[in-house]
C-alpha cells in the first residue's frame, strides 16, 4: 500500500486504496464514498435499500466522506481572495523544494498547477477545502469536489507536494 504524506506537515492525506489517478502529471485525484460510521453497525459498503433494508441512520451514526474520515482531515474555509493568497505561497514553497530535489519537474509542475488552480478558481463555490490532521497552515490543502454526475465526491492532492511512502 502507498500512503501519500504532505511534504510540509508530514500528515497522511491519501492512500492508493482509493484508486488514485494522476491528472496532468501534477494532481492525484481519488473518488470517495459517503459511508455510515458510529453506532454498533459497521458499514461494509452494501446498499441496504437494494437488499430490502432501509437507509435510515441508527442512533449514534453519521454519514461521512470515507477519505476525510479515514485520514482525519480537518475542514477549513476560504473565500476566493484568501485561497489565492494561500495557493501562491504554497506553490512557491513546492517550487523551491522541486528546484532543490528535481529541477526537471519544475516546468511540468508550474504549467499543470497553474491550469488546475484556474479550474478550481473558475468553479470556486463547488470546492471544499481540508487540511491534514495537524492543521499546519503551511501544509497542503486537500481539495474536494463532485464529479460531473453530481453525486460522486473526489479529492485532489498535489503530486509534487506529497511523499509516496510504501508500507
Amino acid at each position: 500500500m502507498i500512503i501519500y504524506k504532505d511534504l510540509i506537515s508530514g500528515d497522511e492525506l491519501l492512500s492508493d486504496a482509493y484508486s488514485v489517478k494522476l491528472v496532468d502529471n501534477v494532481i492525484y485525484e481519488a473518488d470517495c464514498d459517503l459511508v455510515k460510521v458510529g453506532g454498533d453497525n459497521v458499514d461494509i459498503g452494501a446498499n441496504p435499500s437494494a437488499e430490502g433494508g432501509d437507509d435510515e441512520l441508527e442512533e449514534g451514526q453519521e454519514i461521512v466522506n470515507n477519505v476525510v474520515y479515514s485520514f482525519r482531515l480537518q475542514s477549513t474555509g476560504f473565500d476566493k481572495k484568501s485561497f489565492l493568497t494561500y495557493i501562491k505561497g504554497y506553490m512557491k514553497t513546492i517550487k523551491k523544494k522541486l528546484e532543490e530535489t528535481d529541477p526537471e519537474a519544475v516546468a511540468v509542475f508550474e504549467k499543470g498547477a497553474q491550469a488546475y488552480v484556474k479550474k478550481v478558481v473558475g468553479s470556486f463555490k463547488d470546492w471544499e477545502f481540508y487540511t491534514g490532521e495537524s492543521m499546519d497552515p503551511d501544509g497542503m490543502l486537500v481539495l474536494l469536489n463532485y464529479r460531473e454526475d453530481g453525486t460522486t465526491p473526489f479529492v485532489a492532492i498535489w503530486k509534487h507536494g506529497v511523499l509516496a511512502e510504501k508500507i
